[in-house]
């Protein structure tokens, strides 16, 4: 009988060889899929990066083993998670990747992760058919308009956006999301 390896073990998650990108600087920090020993590490990662939202430490998990394949963490050395992305491909849109969440720690801030979190995961073989990147971000997250205007002019495409969820439509207790596109885009930009 054989099985599908599903997870990084927490032993390996420090091995250059097990990463899918090395970003270079003071401390190298290694992008990969994330396994099952993760999941905590995300949510904890997840807490310290206001304004995201925090779902629960099993949804997190849940990606981290489930969703592998459409997630990336980023991490130091010593396996501190540093960085995350999260996201699937639409069931109705089989060109589109919706990124969920991505999230950059303090340690690794201002080196261009999330952008390399992001071009990782779309890099990946079977996300060759993608050519739209979408997410949701409230109107005052500056960090991540920034993000979503950097990749739309480094990958030489249209960003779009419009109001997706009112203040209302969640509950009166959050900010609206706006829908925010981009593309096409040429995979070979990425």
């Amino acid at each position: 009988m054989t099985t599908n390896q599903t997870t990084t073990a927490s032993s390996d998650v420090s091995r250059p060889e097990v990463a899918e990108m090395i970003v270079e600087g003071e401390t190298p920090i290694m992008i990969r899929p994330p396994g099952t020993d993760d999941g905590w590490g995300i949510y904890e990662l997840i807490k310290a990066c206001p304004p995201l939202d925090v779902n629960s430490a099993y949804a997190y998990l849940l990606l981290a083993t489930q969703f592998r394949d459409r997630c990336a963490v980023a991490t130091l050395s010593d396996g501190e998670i540093v960085g995350f992305v999260s996201g699937y491909v639409k069931t109705n849109a089989p060109d589109t990747f919706f990124l969920w969440q991505v999230a950059v720690g303090e340690k690794a801030r201002g080196t261009g992760l999330a952008r390399k979190l992001v071009e990782t995961v779309l890099k990946r073989e079977h996300q060759a058919d993608v050519r739209h990147l979408e997410t949701t971000i409230t109107p005052d997250n500056e960090a991540s308009w920034g993000l979503f205007k950097r990749l739309a002019q480094r990958w030489q495409a249209p960003l779009n956006s419009r109001e997706y969820f009112s203040e209302e439509q969640l509950g009166g207790e959050h900010d609206p999301e706006n829908l925010v596109r981009i593309g096409p885009f040429d995979p070979n930009q990425i």
